[in-house]
């Protein structure tokens, strides 16, 4: 296991020797692609405002909304890398537009059944499921297309800021869709939604980056179900890589998104009401990441190491067990804001590692293994807060599930440090 140390080392101060400021933004095309992938997600997020507000007043189905959230973080787990495979085989600008194309698709089709009052419950189901699929489709090519851009000397500002440009279409995204609404109506929104997506798509048109410009395209081999084994065989010996992928995966099965899934009764409790406290809360968090990643680039803080990334989620850890417990709102709100500092610092330093340390001829398997792990596991995590709180109490629920979770990100620390 030693023999990999020294080709961390070496990865990582290639990645983290002084930089400028906002060191991938110095080029052009990653600056437009910062932006057109934060209008993407942003019409990824009015979508969800605007169908899920309209879902509820439809049906008013509990079912229906948790299918939502499965049907949103199922894909990642079962199709994370068989479309890195896809995204390793074929030209990624490709891959990103048929993804973009399959949520403008989702958005018109929902303006029309809402518009025409036509929608029924098996209409939303597949539409949910298009939807959690294209975003699977998209994350491992997105990922290949921004290293051809910036190349390795830049990767981890790169995927730290693409990580940023996410969380500001979150953050953006729930106040563009309640003012689409108001402007123009459910259907009306929807529609003008589809050409938030269309700068992203239309500039993929005009690039020559397909993913594969730098070390050029991997062998054709056939992509099967099983590839997230033989990636693992192949990886098996890199420590750091392993790691990254188990912290991703912990993370997202122990408390995943399930904080801001039962934050109407976090809220509830804490005095908040349906409104902009409520908004707040649900915020913070975003808020956090996007000022994190904004000051962690202009400072040039954090390398790409494993034991940076899990020093940021054991921090992580302590910040979600002291919310869980919290019964003053302001601190509430400053811990989520906190939380989403450290959330974003340790997501996007582990995809820098395995991003940099990836053999060239299966990047695209392997960031959709790490993809599988630290997105797709989110589906359980309804588990192990949600249902466990209907037992014992969200509250505590959340609690235990943080110190699980920072006792296995403790014993990674230890693991990466022998």
């Amino acid at each position: 296991m030693a023999s990999n140390t020294p080709a961390l080392q070496s990865n990582s101060s290639a990645s983290s020797t002084k930089k400028p400021a906002f060191a991938a933004l110095h080029d052009r095309d990653f600056r437009f692609f910062f932006v057109t992938t934060m209008l993407a997600m942003m019409a990824d997020n009015i979508e969800h405002v605007i169908s899920y507000w309209l879902l509820f007043q439809k049906f008013h189905s509990p079912v229906l909304a948790g299918f939502a959230d499965i049907s949103h973080w199922t894909p990642f787990l079962l199709l994370s890398v068989y479309f890195g495979g896809i995204a390793d085989r074929y030209d990624c600008r490709k891959v990103i537009q048929v993804a973009q194309v399959m949520y403008m698709g989702v958005s018109a089709a929902w303006a029309v059944l809402f518009y025409t009052n036509t929608i029924q419950v098996w209409h939303a189901s597949v539409l949910l499921i298009i939807h959690g699929v294209a975003g699977v489709l998209w994350a491992p090519a997105e990922q290949l297309f921004i290293h051809d851009i910036v190349g390795i000397e830049q990767i981890q500002s790169a995927v730290r800021l693409n990580a940023t440009s996410r969380q500001l279409g979150i953050l953006f995204g729930p106040a563009v869709g309640a003012g689409l609404m108001m402007l123009l109506g459910p259907s009306l929104g929807l529609l003008a939604n589809v050409l938030i997506y269309l700068p992203l798509t239309l500039w993929l048109l005009f690039v020559p980056y397909t993913g594969h410009l730098r070390e050029g395209t991997p062998p054709k081999r056939a992509i099967g179900w099983n590839d997230a084994l033989d990636v693992i065989r192949e990886v098996a010996h890199n420590r750091a890589i392993i790691t990254m992928v188990l912290l991703g995966g912990s993370a997202s099965l122990f408390i995943g998104n399930a904080v801001h899934t039962q934050m109407p009764e976090f809220a509830h409790d804490l005095g908040a009401n349906a409104d902009f406290a409520y908004g707040s809360l649900l915020t913070a968090s975003a808020a956090g990441a996007v000022f994190g990643g904004f000051v962690l680039e202009g400072k040039g803080w954090l390398k790409a190491d494993a034991r940076t990334a899990i020093t940021c989620a054991i921090l992580w850890c302590m910040a979600i067990a002291a919310f869980a417990f919290s019964n003053n709102y302001v601190l509430s709100l400053a811990l989520l804001f906190f939380a989403g500092i450290l959330n974003l610092s340790f997501y996007s330093t582990a995809q820098a590692i395995v991003q940099i340390l990836a053999p060239s001829h299966l990047r695209g398997r392997l960031i959709g293994l790490f993809t599988m792990s630290a997105f797709g596991l989110r589906a359980f995590s309804g588990v192990t807060v949600g249902v466990v709180g209907g037992l014992i109490g969200i509250h505590w629920s959340l609690a235990i599930s943080a110190m699980a979770l920072l006792a296995v990100t403790v014993t990674l620390f230890a693991f990466a440090a022998e």
